[in-house]
Formats: C-alpha cells, sequence, structure tokens
C-alpha cells in the first residue's frame, strides 16, 4: 500500500483571501501536519499558471492526496477536479475548503481569527484527504426524447428547438389550447407588433411537427429517474400515458395576480386589469375620454415584495395605444417607480410622454383612493413631487398587477426534485453560472416560470434551455457521479431526510 503523500494549496485569490488571512502562516503549519509533503501558497490557483503548478507538483512530489483552499466549491471544484486527473490522479482523491465565506469574508475584520480558524480548516481537509478513496465513474445512456412541460410561447419554442435538432418531444399542455397568456395580449412591446400573427405562427409549426408529441389537456401525475431516463406519467381525459425521456424542460408560466378589493376592483365595473383592458382593446373598445392606470397594485408590498418587471412595460403600452385611439384623452400613469430598463423601453417611455401621457409619482403610505357610486367617479391621488392632492376625474382605471408564480409550481416542484424560491417560482442553480439550469442535472427552466420575464426574454430563455438539454441527448451518455451514499440501519430511523 502506498504512503499516503498530501499536496496543500491555499490561495490568496488576490486579496480576497490574502488581505485578511495570513496565506503564507497557513502554508507553514499546513506543512508541519501529518501526511502534508508538500504546501505552496498561489496569488490565484486557479489561473492557468496556478493549475499548472498544481499538476507539476503532483508529479514531482509524487501526490496521491491534494487539498486546495480557496474560494467557493460551487464555482471551482471540477476545474482542480479536472486538473488533478489530467496529472494522473484520480479526481475523487481531492478535497476542496472553502477559506473565502468561510474566513476571510465573514471575518474580514479580525484577520488573527480569521486566520487561526483557517488552519483549523485545513487541518480538518487534510484529515478528510487521507481517508479518500479513488473511485470509478459510472456511464449511463441518454434516451434522446425531451419532455416539455407548458404550452406558452417559452415552451413552444424549446419544444420547437429541439424537433428542429432531431430529437423527438413530448410537450405537455394542462389547457385545451396552446399558446398560455399570450393568447390574450393585443399588441408586444416595445416594437408594437400585434401578438396575433406570432402566436398563431408558433401554435401551427408545433401542430405541424412530426417529432413534437402534443398531450393535451393533461397533467403530470408522476417522474422518476434520473438525468439521461426520467420515467413520465400524464394524465389525460381518456386515461393515463407512460413515456421514458432524458431531460425535462419547465416552461409552465405564471399567473396574474386578481387584484379582488383592491381600488374598486371587483366593485365598480370600470375598474380592470390590463390584462383585461388588453383583451378590450384586441376586440376593439370604444374611445376613453379620461384613464388612469395604477400601477404596482399588490406587488413591492410585504406580502409580494419583488418587481414583477413587466408591469411598466404593458402600463406604457396600453397607456400609449389609448392616447393614440384618443389624441385628446387625459391618460394618468400613477407609478411608485417607474422601472424601464434597457434602451428600447427608455425609449418607449419617452414616445409614451410625447404622446401626452401624463405621470405621477404616489408612496406606498399614500396609496390612491377610488371614489364612486356604481361607477368609479375620481382617482385621489397624493402627488409625492409636488406634495399635493390631485383629484382625477376618470372614465376607466386599469390596475397593473404582478405576474405570480404558477398554481402547479409546488407539485411540479415536489415531481421533479426542484426548488421554489421565496416568491414561488422556480430557482435556477446559479444566476450567473448555471442560468436556466436545475440543480437536479438534466431538468431546466425557462420563460415566466422561473421569474417574470417579457416575450423576448421569455424565448431567449426558451432557446437557452432546449439548447442546455440537447447537450447530454447529442453527447448520448451521462457520467454518474461515483459517490453515493449509504445508510446505518442500526441509526437510521427512515425519516426520509
Amino acid at each position: 500500500m502506498k504512503k499516503t503523500r498530501v499536496g496543500v494549496f491555499v490561495c490568496h485569490c488576490g486579496t480576497n483571501i490574502g488581505g485578511v488571512v495570513d496565506v503564507p502562516a497557513v502554508v507553514e503549519y499546513a506543512r508541519a501536519l501529518p501526511y502534508v509533503a508538500h504546501a505552496e501558497d498561489n496569488l490565484y490557483s486557479c489561473s492557468e499558471e496556478g493549475l499548472s503548478s498544481l499538476k507539476q507538483s503532483i508529479r514531482e512530489q509524487h501526490l496521491n492526496r491534494v487539498v486546495v483552499a480557496s474560494c467557493t466549491p460551487i464555482t471551482h471544484e471540477r476545474l482542480f477536479k479536472n486538473a488533478c486527473e489530467e496529472a494522473g490522479l484520480n479526481r475523487y482523491l481531492f478535497e476542496f475548503v472553502n477559506i473565502r465565506e468561510h474566513c476571510s469574508w465573514i471575518h474580514s475584520r479580525e484577520a488573527e481569527v480569521a486566520t487561526e480558524k483557517t488552519q483549523r480548516l485545513v487541518k480538518m481537509g487534510v484529515a478528510k484527504a487521507c481517508l479518500l478513496e479513488p473511485q470509478q465513474e459510472a456511464e449511463s445512456e441518454v434516451i434522446p426524447k425531451a419532455l416539455v412541460i407548458g404550452g406558452g410561447i417559452a415552451g413552444m419554442t424549446a419544444a420547437l428547438n429541439l424537433a428542429c435538432q432531431g430529437f423527438p418531444v413530448h410537450l405537455v399542455e394542462k389547457e385545451t389550447q396552446l399558446g398560455g397568456r399570450l393568447l390574450h395580449l393585443n399588441r408586444l412591446c416595445p416594437s408594437d407588433e400585434e401578438v396575433g400573427g406570432l402566436i398563431e405562427s408558433v401554435i401551427a409549426k408545433v401542430h405541424e411537427h412530426k417529432r413534437i408529441t402534443l398531450h393535451m389537456p393533461a397533467i403530470i401525475t408522476e417522474v422518476s429517474g434520473y438525468i439521461g431516463n426520467f420515467q413520465v406519467t400524464v394524465s389525460l381525459e381518456d386515461g393515463e400515458r407512460m413515456f421514458d425521456v432524458g431531460t425535462v424542460i419547465v416552461a409552465t408560466g405564471a399567473d396574474v395576480l386578481q387584484p379582488v378589493g383592491l381600488y374598486g376592483y371587483g366593485q365598480f365595473t370600470n375598474v380592470l386589469t390590463q390584462l383585461e383592458l388588453e383583451e378590450q382593446l384586441k376586440r376593439g373598445m370604444q374611445e376613453v375620454g379620461r384613464a388612469v392606470l395604477i400601477n404596482c397594485v399588490g406587488s413591492r408590498i410585504p406580502e409580494r415584495p419583488y418587481c414583477s418587471r413587466v408591469c411598466c412595460m404593458t402600463s406604457l403600452k396600453n397607456a400609449t395605444q389609448l392616447k393614440q385611439q384618443n389624441p385628446e384623452a387625459h391618460i394618468y400613469v400613477l407609478h411608485r417607480d417607474l422601472l424601464t430598463y434597457g434602451v428600447e423601453y427608455e425609449r418607449y417611455y419617452r414616445q409614451a410622454m410625447e404622446a401626452g401621457v401624463r405621470f405621477l409619482r404616489y408612496e406606498l403610505q399614500h396609496p390612491p383612493q377610488v371614489v364612486g357610486d356604481g361607477r368609479a367617479e375620481v382617482v385621489v391621488v397624493r402627488d409625492a413631487l409636488r406634495g399635493k392632492e390631485l383629484h382625477l376625474p376618470v372614465d376607466l382605471i386599469v390596475l397593473t398587477t404582478p405576474l405570480t408564480p404558477g398554481p402547479d409550481n409546488e407539485v411540479i416542484s415536489r415531481l421533479l426534485k426542484v426548488p421554489l424560491g421565496e416568491s414561488g417560482f422556480f430557482l435556477e442553480a446559479h444566476v450567473k453560472l448555471r442560468p436556466v439550469e436545475f440543480a437536479t442535472d438534466g431538468v431546466y427552466v425557462c420563460g415566466t416560470a422561473r421569474w417574470p420575464a417579457d416575450i423576448p426574454e421569455s424565448i431567449s430563455q426558451a432557446y437557452a434551455a432546449s439548447s442546455k438539454a440537447v447537450i447530454p441527448m447529442r453527447a448520448g451518455v451521462v457520467t454518474a457521479e461515483a459517490i453515493s451514499a449509504f445508510s446505518d440501519p442500526a441509526l437510521c430511523t427512515g425519516c426520509g431526510t
């Protein structure tokens, strides 16, 4: 049996770690630990120079265990494991110690404490490394078929992208027709393109594509398996169907808050939501002489603290259309903050102002008041900029409500074993490093199921998710993690956790 020889590599991470932790002192401490044959520090262990030094040390010092003390394994563990493998060392003989998040960042004003803690963590890492054993990863075949849950614009785009690349797709939609909420919209912003042409074209392509199998109306009742080999059960009106797929894309969309009891909604007949206004504009509504659009209805409050992102744009779009219908109309947009992200949406806002739409800012503690008898007649609002109370006569009030998590999110979360965020939308693995991916391998998310998004964003995410889903299916095989859990029957209580 070979003698255990551990190599310890401590990273400065520029000043992220080295600005607080006494890295040379940690290296000297590591050299004195049992089984440590080599210890060094690097300015950036993840750099080409740092990785080259690590591989060279493994070969020259005959190291059979490696400990890297640096930042987070979430972003860098695979990089170091690959380097070990390139140097001829089994990737499972590597141990990662996070001394950035666990030491330098949380003890940034306690250099001595941070250094001492780093030494203890390195000691623990070395002790664990000595117990590591080489493992062999197993490969399994990937079923070259995909499941897309949701038949809105994101789901249909993802399904078409997969099908056009040669992969059969099972598209599951719970409603009786495809299209999702896009069916209820009148125009897109900021292009002002009519929705009808876009959605009809996409729906037709889905129905015509030979590689897309449509299950509608249907719901997912059971999912088991893992990346490359998921078993899916779908419930339809005529019974259940079962099929196997290699990857899954969640594109279930979002709901829209119904503001019952807010600003006279449900009480006054001339108080609508933006979605209801869109439907009326689509059918062709009569000109409006005086309208007030109230933003942030039910959002950015303690119960729902997030900004729904698309609300301001929808409000601008519909206010402009009302103004275009009747250039003499008095159109007011009451907002807490007007969020127009990107050049195109800023231009859209300026066009609305130039068209004569007026904007008034109100504060959360002084919300607008709606007064009327049978119909809303006046909106009383305190202009936050001028500190004046204004009385605005109205023919129409439109409430801008947020997108909310889909009603089936919890069920799908449980079936696919994927997490939900604080607000109830699906939570991807990492917004920057693994966008549109779940922590569960082989499962992806796009569109408003992930977070409130406009149509172009939803389509872009659908292409991203489907392109990532193609990777394992194109490869044909996936490598399974060699480390597996085991339980001690004498100690296990069967709690399921």
